[in-house]
């Protein structure tokens, strides 16, 4: 094999370093456009002015970021605390499941927009709000992905432990949730990732901190530059909440 089929195998199987060049490239090109067409930062500001305003106003955005980062934590532990109830009782039960299955594609086709101005007038313009904003978007995913986990079950297991006189509870806890973790995994990294979009609705309709709130107020007074390096700390926030998932799958799931 020749040197350059080599590197091409390299590259080929290396998919952090693909999306790493992939990004790069992009960036290049629109700080390109930016200097060659000298585009005014009030309509799109360069990625050189956007990591620095990101680096330079870190005083500002931390402490909102911590808001909205605290909004998506408990978001999620309020979503887990209803979704784990709710998948095991739409498998054990049949009939709840035809009976939620409606209501649950329901929760996810009225938009997100329609919602918050709603949850605002009747929770205030606290942090109540936006972790229910959160709640609503992360609960889906893992529902449906953990009831599908359930009953993606090997029905000859479920043979031997009915065998074996097991009760539902100890096949939930040996056989199902086990069986389930890698879907309620999957489940969780979608949740994470699209959490920041309903804190962030929240705190555009009505709050006085929070990413969201610096991104109304940045863009009320043309600073394009500031809106993005929010949107870079939403990023980054989001990235990392999917990796400590990733990290939690890898060492709960294949004991690494």
């Amino acid at each position: 094999m020749s040197c350059h089929d080599s590197k091409k195998m390299g590259l080929k199987t290396n998919p952090t370093l693909m999306a790493f060049l992939l990004i790069a490239s992009g960036l290049i090109i629109w700080e390109v456009i930016c200097k060659l067409w000298a585009v005014p930062l009030i309509i799109l500001p360069p990625p050189s002015r956007i990591l620095t305003t990101a680096v330079v106003r870190a005083d500002l955005l931390i402490p909102h970021a911590g808001v909205t980062a605290l909004e998506i934590v408990a978001g999620m532990i309020v979503s887990l605390c209803v979704a784990i109830p709710l998948a095991m009782w739409m498998f054990a039960s049949p009939s709840v499941e035809k009976a939620m299955a409606p209501l649950l594609v329901t929760s996810q086709a009225v938009p997100v927009f329609a919602v918050a101005p709603l949850l605002v007038v009747w929770l205030g313009y606290g942090m109540a709000s936006k972790v229910l904003m959160a709640a609503v978007i992360i609960f889906f995913p893992i529902t449906i992905t953990l009831l599908e986990g359930f009953k993606s079950c090997d029905t000859e297991y479920r043979v031997l432990f009915d065998l074996m006189g097991a009760s539902f509870w100890k096949k939930m806890k040996f056989l199902y949730w086990p069986w389930a973790l890698p879907h309620f995994f999957a489940g969780l990294k979608v949740g994470v990732s699209v959490a920041t979009i309903g804190a962030v609705i929240g705190e555009w309709v009505g709050a006085q901190m929070g990413l969201g709130y610096v991104m109304i107020q940045a863009n009320a007074r043309l600073k394009v530059d500031l809106v993005f390096a929010a949107i870079l700390w939403l990023a980054l926030m989001g990235l990392t909440m999917w990796s400590l998932v990733g990290f939690l799958e890898r060492r709960t799931v294949r004991g690494k």
